[in-house]
C-alpha cells in the first residue's frame, strides 16, 4: 500500500475532524481501499486493527512511539512498537467467527457494535457488547463474574488483536500495571501531526512566495522540501 500523499493527508484529516474516533479509524480504512467501505464496520475488530497497523506501517513507518502517565505518580512512561512485529504476533492460528461458552455462541465484535454500545452511554458496556454479539437467542445469560471472564477470554482467544494490552512499569516508583493502546486513534494522531506539517509547510510558502495552496501542494514533496529549506536558509 502506497504511502499517503500531501494533499490526500490533508483531505483525510479534514473530513475526519469531526467523527469519533471509531468513526475515523473506518474512514482511513475506507480511503486506503474504497471497495471495502460498505463492510468495514462489519469487519471483527482484530481484522479491523491489522488493517489500521498496515496502514500505520505503509503511511507513516512501522515504528510507533508513544507515551502513558503512571497511574501511581504520574511520571510519563514511554513505549515503542513495531506495527508488522505487532500485527504478525497477533495472528490467530486458527481465525474463529464464533465462540462457544457453555451453551452460548458469541460473534466477534464488529466497529459497529461498538459504536452501538458507545451510544447506549450503558453502565455496564462490556455486558451490553457480549449480549449483541450473542447468537444464541433463547435462555438469556445471568452474567456472573466467572461467565463474563470465562467469554471475555475465549473472544480474546479468538481475535487477539482485537485489543492490544501492554505490561507498563514506571522507571520512578516501579510501579507495573498494563493499558490498552487504541490502535485507531494512534493512527489518527499520526494524520493529524502529518496534516498540520503540511499546513505549516504551506503557509511558510505562501509567506515566502505568494504560492496558493494549490500550488504549493502541486509539487513534489522533494521539491516542496528544497524550497522550504530555502527559505529557512
Amino acid at each position: 500500500m502506497a504511502a499517503l500523499s500531501s494533499p490526500g493527508i490533508l483531505d483525510l484529516w479534514e473530513r475526519g475532524m469531526s467523527l469519533h474516533p471509531l468513526d475515523r479509524a473506518l474512514l482511513a480504512l475506507s480511503v486506503a481501499d474504497p471497495s471495502s467501505a460498505a463492510g468495514v464496520a462489519d469487519w471483527p475488530l482484530g481484522r479491523r486493527n491489522r488493517a489500521l497497523l498496515d496502514l500505520q506501517a505503509s503511511w507513516f513507518g512501522p515504528r510507533m512511539e508513544g507515551w502513558t502517565s503512571c497511574p501511581a505518580c504520574s511520571e510519563k512512561v514511554e513505549f515503542e512498537l513495531d506495527a508488522r512485529e505487532l500485527a504478525m504476533a497477533a495472528s490467530p492460528a486458527t481465525p474463529e467467527d464464533v465462540v462457544l461458552v457453555g451453551t452460548y455462541a458469541f460473534r466477534l465484535p464488529t466497529s459497529r457494535d461498538l459504536a452501538h454500545v458507545v451510544a447506549l452511554d450503558d453502565s455496564e458496556p462490556a455486558i451490553s457488547l457480549l449480549d449483541r454479539c450473542r447468537t444464541t437467542s433463547l435462555d438469556h445469560p445471568e452474567w456472573t463474574d466467572d461467565l463474563l471472564d470465562a467469554v471475555e477470554d475465549r473472544l480474546a482467544s479468538a481475535d487477539p488483536l482485537a485489543e492490544t494490552r501492554l505490561a507498563l512499569s514506571c522507571p520512578a516508583c516501579q510501579r507495573e500495571w498494563e493499558d490498552t493502546v487504541d490502535i485507531g486513534r494512534f493512527l489518527w494522531a499520526e494524520v493529524e501531526s502529518r496534516a498540520r506539517r503540511v499546513l505549516w509547510e504551506l503557509h511558510t510558502l505562501a509567506s515566502a512566495y505568494g504560492w496558493s495552496e494549490s500550488e504549493s501542494l502541486a509539487l513534489s514533496d522533494t521539491r516542496r522540501a528544497m524550497y522550504l529549506e530555502m527559505v529557512h536558509g
